[in-house]
């Protein structure tokens, strides 16, 4: 007879599992044990942080849940921020923890945490096996729920005495893997979003991570035809609208004054809100007065929010509704928004060629988008650095520059693109990072160069927190506790096998990078900048 452990392997091949990203541990011996005999590839990483993210990131570019692993305890609580971004970011993620034995949870006992009530708050979802004839049931279920629309995280404990309990025959068998299909709007609905659509003067759109996420791009370009409306996204939502298209206006998510967030505040009379997640930026940031008309195109229902109050929604299948608006208002002609399109295109060339050195973060944003075709993936971590390319790095594909704007968790960029090279071995990935995320988990270069992931990792080298400078400068006139030293990053790189490079000139980053991305090995390059310019990205 097959274990628990056994079985949920078994579970984790029906669902289509590839790659499971973890750390093993005593109480985990028995799953890891049995993950080696399967078909499914254990993905050894240096930290299971580094774990949490490549699942996350994973789920987030493949639609389908990444799987990460780690024992009791510390293991446990390590996975706990990569868990809550993707469950913030709304990336389909499986958290797998081992445990302590039952009979050793009614007291205190070695590195023993009730996790079913930690990972609580920051999963969809979760559980404790506890006993053989439920492990079918809750490992579908961690999958059904993490994977259906708003998607996130699960988790599910693993207690080491159930781990290799036998499993009576009949009960081993993994469940039918089954996909919920969204609804349609009610034609009912569709006439009322037309009708409030059709008497609007100067609608826009802003469109959300949900686009990308229920592939409705070629939806949203054909609506944005077929009305003449303007489309702005999120800064997750890039490239849901190619940035070359006409109708694209820019992405929203400055912090302070932000000229994109005043157009859709002051000069639109109506929003429509296609895939628009309120955690992505919060509506007060382009509805301050709550006066602003709302047409919600969502898989799911409006979150209530009073700054976020929807005149008409259309919840259910994200393509079906947009072409069935579509087709329901009467065209219109485009030109409504002409000066707020060429300003957010005149805004991309700023500074792109500028020679200053250390490098104005314009210019090492231009330059990476000239190293990169428009199928490449940046993935940013989360820093100051992460508002310019939000603006400044235009996109033709979604998910080509992955920003985590929801729960923002410094940390991910590596591990990151680790896993996307992983998942997309024929896209060039780079890894775009301050200083201070890079450091959070830069020891996944080993787990790159392990597994033979060749990323190209850009560090904007300013030895200070940049973003947190920003804002403190702006809200204080002064900045505290922010600055530090580093290590040589060019030896740091080259001590993991990997290759390291210096930008000594504004005019070399270009060149660097594309020396780097055609070494075909992991590298680093460290790119001083200068944050003085970054008060140019807030503008009225």
């Amino acid at each position: 007879m097959a274990t628990v452990a056994e079985v949920v392997v078994r579970c984790l091949e029906q669902e289509g599992v590839e790659y499971v990203f973890g750390v093993p541990g005593e109480e985990n011996l028995d799953l890891v044990d049995a993950l080696a005999a399967s078909r499914i590839r254990l993905i050894l990483t240096r930290h299971e942080q580094g774990a949490a993210f490549m699942a996350d990131v994973y789920g987030r570019l493949t639609g389908r849940a990444g799987v990460c692993l780690a024992t009791l305890g510390p293991g446990a609580t390590n996975l706990v921020t990569g868990v809550a971004d993707a469950n913030m970011d709304h990336a389909p993620l499986v958290a797998i923890t081992g445990q302590a034995s039952l009979d050793r949870m009614h007291k205190e006992s070695h590195q023993y945490l009730d996790l079913v009530t930690l990972f609580h708050p920051i999963t969809k979802w979760n559980a404790q096996i506890r006993t053989p004839v439920m492990t079918t049931e809750a490992i579908r279920k961690a999958f059904k729920l993490a994977q259906t629309e708003r998607p996130g995280a699960t988790h599910v404990d693993l207690p080491e005495d159930v781990a290799r309990t036998a499993v009576e025959p009949g009960d081993d068998r993994p469940l039918f893997v089954q996909y919920p299909v969204l609804p349609e709007p009610t034609p009912a609905q569709v006439a009322r979003a037309a009708r409030v659509l059709d008497d609007a003067k100067r609608p826009l759109v802003l469109a959300g991570h949900g686009v990308a996420r229920g592939r409705a791009s070629d939806a949203l370009r054909r609506f944005a035809e077929r009305t003449g409306i303007p489309v702005v996204t999120t800064f997750m939502g890039k490239g849901t609208l190619p940035a070359s298209h006409p109708l694209h206006v820019g992405a929203i998510g400055i912090p302070g004054d932000d000229y994109i967030a005043g157009a859709l505040a002051e000069e639109a009379d109506l929003v429509v809100a296609v895939g628009y997640d309120l955690v992505e930026i919060a509506p007060s940031r382009w509805n301050p007065r709550r006066n602003q008309t709302i047409l919600h195109v969502n898989a799911m229902p409006a979150e209530v929010d009073a700054d976020y109050i929807v005149a008409v929604g259309l919840a259910g299948d994200i393509t079906r509704a947009l072409d069935e608006l579509g087709a329901a208002v009467r065209p219109r002609a485009a030109g409504a928004f002409d000066a707020l399109v060429a300003r957010a295109r005149a805004e991309l060339g700023e500074e792109a060629d500028d020679p200053a050195f250390p490098m104005k973060p314009a210019r090492v944003v231009a330059d990476l988008r000239r190293a990169l075709g428009p199928d490449d993936i940046v993935v940013s971590d989360v820093g100051v650095h992460k508002l310019w390319l939000g603006r400044r790095y235009p996109c033709e594909r979604p998910n080509t520059c992955i920003i985590s704007n929801g729960f923002a968790a410094m940390g991910i960029a590596v591990p990151g693109a680790v896993v996307a090279k992983l998942a997309l071995p024929e896209r060039t990935v780079v890894a775009a990072t301050g200083d201070g995320g890079f450091l959070m988990n830069s020891q996944e270069l080993e787990t790159a160069m392990r597994i033979g992931a060749p990323i190209v990792v850009v560090v904007f080298d300013d030895r200070t927190f940049g973003l947190i400078r920003y804002k403190q400068e702006r809200q204080f006139g002064r900045s505290a506790a922010v600055d530090f030293s580093n290590p040589d990053f060019v030896r740091y790189a080259e001590s993991f096998g990997a290759k390291g490079y210096r930008v000594e000139s504004a005019d070399a980053l270009l060149p660097t990078l594309r020396e780097a991305i055609a070494s075909r090995t992991v590298a680093v390059v460290a790119c001083p900048v200068d944050y003085r310019y970054n008060a140019t990205l807030a503008r009225p």
